[in-house]
């Protein structure tokens, strides 16, 4: 199967660059795989697809001000995990700067370089501890084209994320307020969301691809709840990728902690999830590959058509599909 398969054309100004003034008022594109059918709503429609014996699932996993540059500006830091609260996994830019030895201040602390990873991150070493909120920045998504400010700190967060962790948001639960929450069964497991996730797919066959790795976290009651659930609504690709990582292991979920790098595409089969929320995903991304393997390949390259033809807000801040 070919990654360009899974390209579509959409025009620059369809990419929401800010979020809506409402959280919730958002357009919501339904997909009914066994009817083959597409209809137009609104995400505040969304309940009327719930009933009581319904589960929903949402990842609580809370986003951190990972972006920090040095004194001078030059070096930009994009934290990738936090080792120990003095030793950090880092993106670095420029890298040809950051060799094994040299060093980088910011505020007061001096960090020097350890160790150059195999996927050219740099584990660097602080000589005390960092605060990320004082010197830090929500690191946004290179497709919005600016940096974050003030109203991010707020939109970029679900109305419930809790467990910080998150290099980006799981876009899919940024639609929930919290009066929606309250009028529906849900839970929530805990998946932080690294840079892989916009990482492109650059080898021309899918099977080629290497999935990166996220930490995730499922509690023993959530696990109990899912189990009993007549119906699970995954709200997002994280939330999928951890029930279909754990489904592949034994259908009847337990506690468990632990990291996933389940890569799914078409001919996947499902064992946990559905019914699935999502925002739309980038051209060629492993995100559009695991909706097309829930949905279907055409059914879902037939949405994004449409979605693109009525002017549907895309990505991060954009309108959501609701796949049954």
């Amino acid at each position: 199967m070919r990654t360009k398969d899974f390209d579509y054309h959409l025009p620059d100004e369809l990419i929401a660059s800010r979020p809506l003034l409402d959280r919730s008022s958002s357009r919501m594109l339904v997909v009914n795989r066994a009817a083959g059918t597409i209809e137009h709503r609104m995400f505040t429609d969304f309940p009327e697809y719930m009933s009581e014996d319904d589960l929903l699932l949402l990842n609580d996993t809370k986003v951190i001000p990972a972006r920090v540059f040095s004194n001078d500006g030059g070096i930009e830091l994009i934290v990738t995990d936090r080792v120990t609260d003095t030793e950090w996994n880092c993106m670095v830019r420029p890298g040809k700067k950051m060799k094994v030895g040299r060093t980088v201040s910011v505020g007061d602390a001096v960090g020097e370089v350890i160790e150059i990873l195999e996927n050219g991150n740099r584990l660097i070493r602080w000589d005390k501890a960092l605060d990320l909120n004082e010197h830090g920045s929500l690191a946004l998504p290179h497709y919005m084209g600016r940096d974050s400010d003030k109203e991010d700190l707020d939109r970029y967060q679900t109305t419930f994320a809790r467990e910080e962790g998150a290099i980006a948001a799981p876009t899919a639960g940024l639609h929930f307020t919290q009066e929606m929450l309250a009028s529906l069964p849900h839970d929530f497991l805990t998946l932080h969301v690294g840079v892989g996730t916009f990482r492109p797919v650059k080898a021309e066959n899918i099977v080629d691809h290497e999935m990166h790795s996220e930490r995730y976290y499922l509690s023993g009651e959530t696990a109990q709840r899912i189990n009993g659930a007549k119906r699970l609504t995954a709200v997002g690709t994280t939330c999928t990728r951890v029930l279909e990582s754990l489904g592949r292991v034994n259908p009847e979920l337990t506690k468990s902690v632990g990291e996933t790098d389940i890569f799914i595409y078409p001919g996947f089969e499902f064992t946990v999830v559905d019914r699935l929320l999502t925002n739309f995903h980038l051209p060629m991304s492993t995100l559009i590959m695991l909706v097309s393997a829930f949905a279907g390949k055409e059914l879902t390259m037939e949405a994004y058509r449409q979605a693109v033809a009525n002017e549907y807000r895309f990505y991060s801040y954009g309108d959501c599909m609701l796949i049954l």
